[in-house]
C-alpha cells in the first residue's frame, strides 16, 4: 500500500497535489481519521486539516485528539477509510504512535511534517547539534539538542526530513546519513507530496525531494514534481 507524505505548508495552490492522491486512493466520499497531539488547541488544528482535505474531495474528517504523554485507543480508529497524521512537536507524535508499530489499521497512510517523519523505519524526531556542532538552525530543534532518532512506524524503509527548505534542515539529514546513523534519507519541502510504494517514490506538488544516501560519499540529489525515484544504495 501507498504511504502519503507531505513536508508541511498551507500553500492553498498545493492542496489538491499533496492531498489528491492520498484521498484517491481512500475511494469516494472518505471517512479520514485525523489524528493530532492536542496541547490545548487541537480543534481548531482539526478544523485547519479538515477545511484542506475538503477542498480538495468530497470527505468526512474526524479529530482524534491525544494529549501529550496520552495513549491512543486504536477504537478511535475503526471506521476509518484512511489515516491522516498531523503536525506538530515530533517527538510527542513518536511517543504516541511508536507501540502501535505495525497494528495500526491497513488503510491509507498520510503523513503532515510530523506524521510524516514518524512513518519512517528510524524517525529522525529533532535537534540541532551533531556533538555539539550546529547543523540546523536552533528552533528547528523540536526542544532537543543532539540529533534524535527514535523508532518508527516503519511504514517507509528510510528515514524523513520535512520542511526542508524552509526551515534549512536538510544538513540535519546530510549529517544523520553521513555519520552512519543511516543508509538512506528522503528530505521534503513544504507543500510538497512523497508517495512511497514499497521502494519506488513520486514526487507532486509545488516542492522538492531530496534523496540522501550513504556510500564511499555521501551524496544528494533532489527531484521536482513529475519525477521517480527508487530507495536504496547507490
Amino acid at each position: 500500500m501507498e504511504t502519503y507524505l507531505i513536508g508541511g505548508g498551507w500553500d492553498e495552490a498545493a492542496a489538491s497535489l499533496v492531498y489528491g492522491p492520498f484521498l484517491a486512493a481512500a475511494g469516494p466520499d472518505p471517512v479520514v481519521a485525523c489524528l493530532l497531539i492536542d496541547e490545548g488547541v487541537g480543534a481548531a488544528d482539526f478544523g485547519r486539516y479538515e477545511a484542506a482535505l475538503r477542498t480538495v474531495a468530497p470527505c468526512r474528517p474526524y479529530p482524534v485528539l491525544v494529549p501529550p504523554g496520552g495513549a491512543l485507543d486504536p477504537a478511535a480508529l475503526e471506521g476509518a477509510a484512511a489515516l491522516l497524521v498531523c503536525g506538530g512537536l515530533t517527538p510527542a507524535y513518536g511517543d504516541v504512535l511508536a507501540p502501535h508499530a505495525g497494528l495500526l489499521p491497513a488503510v491509507p497512510y498520510a503523513g503532515f511534517s510530523a506524521g510524516a517523519a514518524v512513518a519512517a523505519d528510524l524517525a529522525l524526531v529533532g535537534g540541532w547539534r551533531a556533538d555539539g556542532i550546529p547543523v540546523c538552525p536552533e528552533e528547528t530543534a523540536e526542544d532537543l539538542d543532539e540529533i534524535t532518532l527514535r523508532p518508527g512506524l516503519g511504514l517507509v524503509p528510510c528515514t524523513v526530513e520535512v520542511h526542508t527548505a524552509q526551515w534549512g534542515t536538510l544538513a540535519r539529514l546530510v549529517e544523520t546519513v553521513a555519520r552512519g546513523d543511516v543508509a538512506v534519507g528522503v528530505a521534503i519541502d513544504e507543500n510538497t507530496l512523497l508517495t512511497v510504494d514499497g521502494s519506488r517514490c513520486g514526487v507532486s506538488g509545488l516542492g522538492r525531494v531530496h534523496l540522501v544516501r550513504a556510500g564511499e560519499a555521501t551524496t544528494v540529489r533532489s527531484y521536482r514534481a513529475g519525477e521517480t525515484f527508487t530507495l536504496g544504495r547507490g
